[in-house]
């Protein structure tokens, strides 16, 4: 009931704004009404038009969106809409004819029959069709906006989702195997195992404030690994020789977090580390990645790898980057390498780049369409009096410039409509309450 009341309302403010404008047309042609009760009786059978035939095409309008629903804007669909428009425009004209020649003026239906002329329904008929362009263009309007909600919304969640999937699997893993080490430390070397703890909570400390980023600079995750690998030190103390190559050209470059301490790991888990086997691991830099290389001594039974390490640093380059990690190995020597990246090389931004991107771009968006209104203003301002200066020097006794302007005027102000967030069929804040809305029933 709500909803026909509204449709209603909007038939009454279309039907008004057409009165007026075949009213300031008339007024300029000479016609003037004899008495209120004129005005009062044509504003009566204006209305009678105007609500049946919006609400007419209303009721079509959202039948065919109901039936089609995403698939109305093709164009099939749009031709079947279009027929269906004009069939039913012509239909209602027809009754509403028939209603006032029959029902009103009490004229017989034969002679209403016989009398029919097709100049009674141009005007109408012309109206009602400009009328329901205006219908579907906003109804395409808001679909596109709508989809353009869904799919940023669908792309972003998914993405955000299983980025943080990711991340979230590192925490229970970094700490498992953290746990197996001090277990082993705690029976072979009891006050290494105390030192041990200590460095942990520092590490673990670490990886907590990593949590909720999507990536860090190269030279925190630097920083980080000396720290964790001073940890693996306190286990094997001289068997393990690390260096990290002082030549690392671009420091503020980004790489995932905790991906070099995966990568560490995996070295120590995988080969034999013994005071007569030096397990030698360098970070170095390699044509914009950071490589991590150690020599191959692989131990001779060893527990079947999860592979969580590796395919989580996989995945989430994956979906950040075109750049893939590079997985080299010989026989006497493993590397791998994870790109460095920077803004040109990321395909995925973080929350607080996107909010500044987008702003930037919503920001220069709207300086263009400013620009666009204003040239397009600046134009219609100048043809006015053209259009006058013309119909006055073709000494025609109707005003005919009225259509020009007012159908140019009618343009710039859809225009301006558009350029200032404006919409008198779903209000000022419709997109935002429906974005929020839409967001609202996803979560």
């Amino acid at each position: 009931m709500n909803r026909l009341l509204k449709e209603f309302l909007k038939a009454f403010f279309v039907g008004t704004l057409v009165f007026l404008v075949l009213g300031v047309v008339r007024y300029l042609n000479g016609y003037t009404y004899n008495s209120v009760i004129g005005v009062l009786k044509d504003f009566g059978y204006n209305q009678l038009y105007a609500v049946s035939l919006y609400l007419a095409n209303a009721g079509l309008i959202m039948y065919l969106l109901r039936k089609y629903k995403g698939e109305l804007f093709t164009k099939k669909n749009l031709f079947k809409g279009f027929v269906g428009g004009v069939s039913i425009t012509l239909a209602t004209l027809f009754i509403i004819h028939f209603v006032i020649s029959v029902g009103v003026n009490g004229q017989s239906v034969a002679y209403f029959l016989a009398n029919q002329k097709s100049e009674y329904y141009t005007i109408s008929f012309v109206i009602s069709m400009v009328v329901n362009s205006i219908f579907y263009s906003v109804f395409y309007y808001r679909h596109t906006q709508e989809n353009k909600v869904k799919e940023q919304k669908l792309i972003a969640g998914t993405a955000s989702a299983k980025f943080d999937a990711l991340k979230n699997q590192l925490d229970p893993h970094f700490l498992f195997n953290s746990l197996n080490v001090l277990t082993s430390l705690i029976e072979e070397n009891p006050e290494a195992a105390t030192r041990f703890t200590t460095a942990l909570s520092k590490v673990y400390r670490y990886v907590l404030e990593q949590k909720n980023k999507d990536l860090v600079t190269v030279a925190e995750e630097l920083k980080f690994a000396k720290l964790y690998m001073s940890l693996i030190q306190l286990r094997f103390e001289d068997s393990i020789v690390f260096t990290i190559s002082e030549n690392i050209s671009n420091e503020e470059a980004k790489v995932v977090p905790l991906s070099l301490q995966l990568l560490l790991e995996n070295a120590v888990k995988h080969n034999m580390v013994t005071p007569t086997k030096k397990l030698h691991i360098t970070i170095s830099e390699d044509n914009g990645m950071l490589r991590v290389t150690n020599n191959l001594q692989p131990k001779q039974v060893v527990r079947k790898s999860s592979g969580v390490g590796l395919q989580n640093i996989t995945q989430r380059y994956k979906l950040i980057t075109n750049r893939a990690v590079m997985i080299q190995q010989s026989d006497k020597e493993f590397s791998i390498a994870i790109p460095m990246l920077t803004k040109e090389t990321m395909t995925m931004n973080t929350q607080d780049q996107y909010i500044s991107e987008k702003r930037y771009a919503n920001a220069k968006e709207h300086v263009e369409k400013l620009k666009g209104f204003y040239v397009h203003f600046t134009i219609y301002l100048i043809f006015v009096p053209i259009f006058i200066y013309l119909n006055y020097i073709s000494n025609a006794n109707f005003p005919w410039a009225i259509f020009p302007i007012a159908g140019w005027g009618f343009g710039v102000a859809g225009h301006a409509a558009d350029t200032f967030n404006w919409n008198p069929f779903f209000g000022k804040d419709w997109e935002q309450r429906k974005i929020r809305e839409l967001m609202d029933k996803e979560d």
